[in-house]
């Protein structure tokens, strides 16, 4: 049932490319037609040499003449039906791909943050790619068999009605045998692709993280796991290439029945006199040509079988759930002035462990919000509420008076300017990185943007300035390097409200005076929210809320909530007590 459906969903994608599907199987019956009309001819020429001293060779020449035009029309056709097939299959690989990263873009963080990226990777990738192979070769070889099977067919019954029975009544063990393989290698190329999947995902993990996995000397923990991967991978595909091998060898068993029946009845037929010479040479080459596509389209079933196994797990990527849409009414958000409140806000990650519950916050035009408490209070939960990455279980968050559930999301982010502990460089010239919020920007302001956050002094020492390229992630440049290029970015935006989560925690002391009289600049008449662990970043806010298990539990300035003498108080003097 999961088959058909995969199949379903493969031919809405081919119900697109019908003109090049229409071309393909004509070319595939001209090339057919033609291929099964030269045994006729080769077996009217061989009817032409009667005995030794009497052949025709006028005649003979007339049919070679036949057989050159036949075979330089097969050719072509052939050429045609081989254009198409490969235009449709990787126009449709495409428009999968297309699909599927599209639908990336529109997935919930939830989902994202629930997969392995490897493993997605591998989906949108490794298995489209097996996907195309497998589609390529049912296009190539599934239309030309069938059409031949049914050609031959019709040729034989044309030459003789007794011996085409024979080939008949023999067929159907080819059926039997590929049918009983296609249902065992179904299961394990799925098992094939989905250990594959996981296998990127874990070689993705630890390529990406190598220097924490040198710094705890976790290699050999590493090759370990790796092995047992391996393992499992290489067990699923020699069993899917097992049950895949024997499919050919059994049908041939089949196919070599038909032709040695072929041959007996044949021969007993024209030593009788039913037919002569030729036709049984010709009934000889169609039992082949009969035969042949029976091979070729057992391969291509357990191929298509491991297409639909891979297509599966794209396919499901594509289905899945997207993110809330936007309300036909949606607002755009302008002119922003920062008014932001959280009314009896609750949300959890995981439905049966509550994070944050009755969370209420009004925050003015133009204040400095800072949010401190221990690791796994909720802090950075509250930023991705704000920015909608997640929505609310209950309550409302509103920015201007309106609930961002009724905000389009491109107008809401695009008022908070945004500096994150982890950093984000795409791959790119250090301008491309700079200037990702504001496109547009003259040099001036990049130059200005770069010098406001710090970033300008070792710009300029690279090697091509503000064009040196970068890979993704940075390359060489140093964690505080690419923090600096992040906050520049931000810089060059100036957005309404601005959201500092652990901005600075890879910048050294000295520097970090500096961006810290650079966001101070930045955030003079801006909306802030400030998450820090050092309490050194926040003393200046205008409001500092303490949280914990979700929930605040101290409020107010640095002085109020010192002279409180409660958590915040322990938190502060735990740093900066001698």
């Amino acid at each position: 049932m999961k088959q058909k459906g995969t199949l379903k969903k493969v031919l809405r994608y081919i119900k697109k490319y019908w003109i090049y599907l229409a071309l393909s199987i004509i070319a595939a019956s001209v090339t057919v037609a033609l291929t099964l009309y030269l045994p006729i001819l080769t077996g009217d020429a061989i009817d032409l040499i009667l005995e030794k001293g009497r052949v025709d060779f006028p005649g003979i020449f007339d049919i070679l003449q036949k057989m050159a035009v036949v075979i330089f029309i097969t050719a072509f056709a052939q050429w045609l039906m081989n254009v198409c097939n490969n235009k449709m299959t990787y126009r449709i690989v495409q428009d999968v791909r297309d699909e599927a990263f599209r639908k990336i873009e529109i997935l919930p963080l939830k989902y994202i943050d629930g997969h392995s990226y490897g493993e997605i990777v591998s989906r949108v990738i490794a298995d489209v790619d097996q996907f195309a192979d497998g589609l390529l070769m049912g296009f190539t070889q599934f239309f030309t068999g069938v059409i031949t099977i049914i050609g031959t067919l019709g040729f034989m019954l044309s030459i003789h009605i007794g011996i085409t029975g024979v080939v008949v009544l023999i067929t159907p063990l080819s059926f039997l045998v590929a049918s009983f393989i296609a249902k065992k290698t179904f299961t394990m190329f799925k098992l094939q692709s989905e250990t594959r999947g996981e296998q990127t995902a874990f070689i993705d993990e630890m390529v990406g993280n190598q220097k924490i996995v040198q710094a705890f000397s976790y290699e050999d923990e590493s090759l370990e796991k790796f092995d047992e991967i391996n393992d499992r991978l290489q067990k699923a595909s020699l069993k899917a290439i097992f049950f895949s091998s024997i499919t050919n060898p059994s049908t041939r068993f089949v196919n070599n029945l038909v032709y040695a029946g072929v041959a007996i009845s044949g021969a007993i037929l024209a030593i009788k006199g039913g037919i002569s010479v030729g036709q049984l040479s010709c009934f000889l080459s169609y039992a082949n040509q009969y035969t042949k596509p029976f091979n070729e389209i057992s391969g291509v079933v357990t191929e298509l079988q491991n297409a639909l196994a891979c297509a599966g797990r794209i396919f499901e990527l594509i289905e899945e759930e997207p993110q809330i849409p936007e309300p036909d009414n949606a607002v755009a958000l302008q002119h922003a002035d920062g008014t932001v409140s959280l009314e009896d806000v609750s949300f959890s990650y995981v439905p049966d462990k509550k994070l944050i519950t009755d969370f209420n916050l009004a925050v003015r035009p133009g204040q400095r919000v800072a949010i401190v408490g221990p690791t796994g209070c909720g802090k950075t939960t509250v930023i991705n509420l704000l920015m909608r990455f997640y929505d609310v279980d209950a309550g409302a968050i509103r920015v201007n008076g309106h609930d961002i559930r009724e905000v389009t999301r491109k107008s809401l982010r695009g008022s908070y300017g945004m500096v994150l502990q982890e950093t984000w460089l795409k791959s790119g010239t250090i301008r491309d990185n700079i200037v990702m919020g504001k496109p547009d920007a003259t040099e001036e302001e990049i130059v200005a943007a770069a010098k406001a956050s710090h970033a300008h002094s070792f710009i300029k020492r690279l090697p091509n300035g503000y064009d040196t390229v970068i890979t993704e992630d940075g390359g060489n440049l140093s964690q505080g390097q690419k923090q600096l290029l992040c906050i520049a970015r931000v810089m060059l935006c100036l957005p309404p409200m601005l959201i500092l989560d652990e901005a600075t925690s890879s910048i050294d002391t000295r520097t970090e005076i500096k961006i810290q009289k650079a966001f101070a600049a930045m955030m003079q008449g801006r909306t802030s929210f400030i998450v820090a662990h050092r309490l050194s970043t926040i003393r200046e806010a205008d409001v500092i809320l303490v949280m914990k298990d979700g929930n605040i539990i101290e409020q107010g300035n640095h002085e109020t909530l010192l002279a409180l003498n409660g958590f915040y108080a322990n938190l502060y003097q735990s740093q900066f007590a001698r």
